[in-house]
């Protein structure tokens, strides 16, 4: 979707360990971002001018979420001869970071299957596709437990 916002293999393929968010690290005052900001920091108290790129945390608890049902007006693309499908928004406290990120529900995930506080995973999505280009996004989806109820 925008360049430098994610690493790893992006290909919207499941369980795709290696792909992370991309924030950036205020060098001077600590404080991370997302999205990234390359030349300044956007913390109103600090002159830092030299932020660096760091991968954020992977996981985080679902701090709000709500469905999509209408489409968004310009500049927001869509086709308008396809039918409308709704979906799922979430908000996410990164685990480290204790920041909320914002992002689209993985497919079939609904306002039905998510509860504030619990732990979800980002995964790479595609947004849309044509014959040349594969636009890649990230979605959030619950983290699946381990059989004893262990996330």
């Amino acid at each position: 979707m925008v360049p430098g916002w994610f690493t790893g293999d992006g290909d919207g393929s499941e369980g795709t360990e290696d792909f992370r968010l991309l924030g950036t690290r205020c060098g001077a005052c600590g404080a991370v971002f997302f999205p990234r900001v390359d030349s300044f920091c956007r913390n109103p108290g600090c002159a830092g001018t030299e932020p660096a790129e760091v991968p954020l945390s992977r996981r985080g608890t679902v701090w709000s979420y709500t469905d999509g049902r209408y489409r968004p007006p310009p500049p927001y693309v869509s086709d308008p001869e396809v039918p409308w499908q709704p979906y799922t928004l979430v908000a996410v406290e990164l685990a480290a970071e204790r920041m909320v990120v914002l992002g689209q529900a993985a497919p079939g995930v609904t306002v039905a299957d998510l509860r504030v506080g619990m732990l979800v995973e980002v995964v790479p999505g595609v947004l849309g596709e044509d014959a040349e280009t594969v636009w890649t996004t990230w979605w959030w989806r619950p983290v699946p437990h381990d059989g004893r109820g262990q996330a």
